[in-house]
């Protein structure tokens, strides 16, 4: 089984928007949307010390996903394939799901009934609908550029960022980069409140950490 993952190098990062613009430019993203989007953080005082840093955010491609548990389309049968064997499963999804072998969340837009329960779940606010003419009300969000990803190629976000702040591979793979990067410290965007098992993880100075932490870890909707 292959878990798709993805290490954002806070020490890298230099918050010039490439990820965000690029994405919305090749999935004609509206501009009051993002699949992917960066904020700036600070200048503000921490515990240690004064922080300034950005907060590129993007699906997290959940281990435990709520979005896929409050979809009420009824699940089909869909085949699953490992994009790096070509081992192929059958699995039950509903218009949202988890793909049992990459780890991707996934959205078939064609069953989709664009209720937005999916979109209330995430506690990211990383998935919207889509109001474009043709796709009213489909939701929409990143998915690692899986497309992409069949022909060899890393997620366009990846691919554009001009600073190398960005790695992605497979976190099941002790050798990767991105495991490297978590063996070194890089942290998930989860809390004792919110603890969906991220796939987006965050690397750099402790007090830029602190910072990403205190503003951007996500709380429970009431």
């Amino acid at each position: 089984m292959t878990q798709f993952a993805m290490v954002i190098d806070l020490n890298r990062c230099i918050g010039c928007h490439t990820c965000s613009v690029s994405c919305k430019a090749k999935y004609g993203v509206p501009a009051d949307q993002g699949r992917a989007w960066v904020k700036r953080l600070g200048p503000a005082k921490t515990s240690e010390g004064i922080s300034h840093t950005f907060y590129p955010g993007l699906c997290n491609q959940c281990g435990r996903p709520e979005c896929v548990d409050v979809c009420p389309v009824p699940p089909i049968s869909v085949q699953s394939t490992d994009l790096q064997s070509g081992r192929t499963v059958i699995q039950e999804a509903a218009a949202t799901w988890k793909d049992a072998l990459t780890g991707i969340v996934l959205n078939d837009r064609d069953r989709c009934i664009g209720c937005g329960a999916c979109v209330e779940a995430c506690p990211y606010g990383a998935r919207y609908l889509n109001p474009v003419s043709g796709e009213n009300r489909k939701v929409d969000k990143c998915d690692f550029c899986i497309e992409l990803l069949a022909q060899g190629i890393q997620p366009f976000c990846v691919e554009t960022c001009i600073a190398n702040a960005r790695i992605f591979g497979d976190l099941e793979d002790r050798t990767s980069e991105v495991a490297r990067y978590i063996e070194r410290g890089a942290v998930q965007l989860s809390s004792r409140q919110v603890n969906l098992n991220p796939n987006v993880f965050y690397y750099g100075r402790k007090k830029d950490i602190v910072l990403l932490q205190k503003t951007s870890i996500p709380q429970r909707k009431t």
